[in-house]
């Protein structure tokens, strides 16, 4: 039997949301292991201006604990 657990992590890039949900998994492979999938909580940008300066997203990360 497995069991999982659920930890939350924001990410930004200035380039595209899709960007940001990259960047923040590839972090949370590196902190943490057997990483199962991600759910998108929020997606926000940033406005400088009238000019977005960068995409956020909050979601969730779930991974299977080690026994």
């Amino acid at each position: 039997m497995a069991v999982a657990r659920v930890t939350e992590i924001s990410s930004t890039s200035p380039e595209s949301f899709e960007d940001a949900i990259t960047k923040g998994i590839e972090r949370a492979n590196r902190t943490l292991r057997h990483v199962e999938g991600a759910w998108i909580k929020e997606q926000q940008v940033r406005v400088h201006e009238g000019q977005i300066t960068d995409f956020k997203v909050n979601m969730l990360i779930t991974f299977i604990l080690e026994d």
